[in-house]
């Protein structure tokens, strides 16, 4: 549990004695939820109750739709069709699950960001980081196999894009793509092993979380102002934090309350607004739609996957060197999951001494910058491969790769950090007034 010197659960009765000595539970329990927290957290530390919220909703919706789908290529498309027309209240529960992986992603990438913004992936918290990363690709993988269930034209022709894009590796492209597929081609063994996965891996995605809270319950909670909370005695923690309970689970739980608010608003008025109408079609592999595209929150990975095309330099020169080895595909493929991984090495790439971007002048434009940049990726992903879309995604994912590699680093040297508070207690008495003596 947290290094932050505080009260630790004392048990008072026999039976309390009992069972504390033999499953320590609920001083686990008390610790969790009386962990001392830096009191001038502020709105963008809401979504790790949102996420759990999120996740919870759809293991449980999950597991109802499971009892009344069919993994078979013929039953599929109809099985989800059963489900909307003829189960009791089954076209909300499948609302509830498709929003419900919207809802995940918004809050995730709010979640990433403010973890950018503010340093929360710095010193000693790379660990944290780096388990949050490992969830997010989780969540990536589930969430592209959920959409291929409903297996109407969306799901089979992203099926088959997505996967070929494994074909793509050199040498090992070719066996690793079949085994995905269970066969030569998307077909009934891909979607068999497709529903087994996405119904494994939120189980997977339920443990990583445990071990990212323990983690950050170990170093304790980053803060806006990037100060780490006063450990030298218990009374000068205090002047620094309050307990989680009831301060910030209230906070928490009325921000759950507005999101959810809005959530349910979608989920009962406009349901379909952030789906594609060719997924109410089923899958035809004779018919191929017009513009394939993923869900939205794939889209700025996918600008980047197909804004490296052969006649950019970069792709030839990486061709010529390698003698033909990495061809425009595999640099687009290279280039996807590359830009998840410069977001992993952020704690190393980022040389500044200052934690938070509050801070941190120069850093606060180009940072912003990187935010837009992801809303103008997430727009060109949606549109044609062809000019301009295309050289406005290669501008994008330009800018991605130069943020982590050389902005970030570069910053660390030549900038001039603004002036910080020695304390968490002085930056809260700054916004709040000092309390009365």
């Amino acid at each position: 549990m947290s290094g932050i010197p505080h009260d630790h659960y004392e048990p008072k009765t026999g039976a309390e004695k009992w069972l504390h000595t033999r499953l320590p539970v609920v001083g686990l329990l008390y610790d969790t939820i009386m962990i001392p927290t830096p009191k001038n957290l502020n709105w963008m530390w809401i979504w790790g109750i949102i996420l759990t919220f999120c996740l919870a909703l759809q293991i449980v919706t999950g597991i109802i739709l499971v009892m009344h789908y069919t993994p078979h290529v013929s039953l599929a498309f109809s099985s989800v069709e059963h489900i909307m027309r003829d189960v009791n209240g089954g076209y909300m529960i499948r609302y509830l699950h498709a929003n419900g992986a919207s809802l995940f992603f918004v809050a995730v990438y709010l979640h990433i960001f403010r973890g950018l913004y503010y340093g929360s992936y710095k010193a000693p918290r790379e660990i944290t980081w780096i388990i949050g990363m490992l969830i997010y690709l989780m969540m990536m993988g589930t969430a592209f196999m959920g959409y291929v269930l409903p297996w109407g034209q969306m799901s089979f022709w992203g099926a088959t894009v997505i996967t070929g894009l494994f074909g793509a590796i050199p040498f090992i492209g070719e066996p690793i793509q079949t085994w995905l597929l269970g066969g030569p081609a998307v077909d009934n063994a891909t979607l068999n092993r497709f529903f087994s996965l996405h119904y494994l891996l939120p189980f997977v995605i339920a443990a990583l979380v445990a071990v990212h809270i323990w983690a950050f319950h170990t170093t304790g909670n980053n803060n806006p102002t990037g100060v780490e909370v006063r450990r030298g005695s218990k009374e000068e923690a205090e002047k620094d934090t309050l307990p989680f309970w009831p301060y910030f689970v209230i906070k928490d739980i009325f921000a759950l309350a507005v999101v959810l608010l809005v959530f349910f608003a979608i989920v009962g008025f406009m349901p379909n607004y952030l789906g594609h109408p060719d997924n109410y079609i089923e899958a035809n592999p004779l018919v191929t739609p017009a513009h394939i595209v993923p869900e939205w929150y794939f889209l700025p990975f996918y600008a980047i996957l197909r804004a490296f095309t052969g006649d950019v330099w970069v792709v030839m020169f990486a061709s010529w060197i390698t003698g033909g080895i990495i061809d425009a595909k595999f640099f687009g493929v290279l280039a996807m999951f590359g830009a998840i991984a410069v977001m992993a090495l952020a704690p190393w790439l980022d040389t500044s001494r200052v934690r938070s971007g509050r801070y941190r002048p120069m850093f606060k434009w180009w940072f912003w910058l990187l935010a837009v940049d992801f809303v103008v990726l997430m727009w060109a992903g949606a549109m044609p491969a062809e000019p301009p879309y295309s050289t406005i995604s290669l501008i994008g994912a330009t800018y991605w790769f130069a943020y982590f590699l050389v902005i970030l680093p570069l910053l660390g040297v030549i900038e001039k950090p603004s002036a910080m508070p020695e304390t968490i207690e002085e930056d809260f008495n700054n916004h709040y007034g000092k309390p009365a003596e």
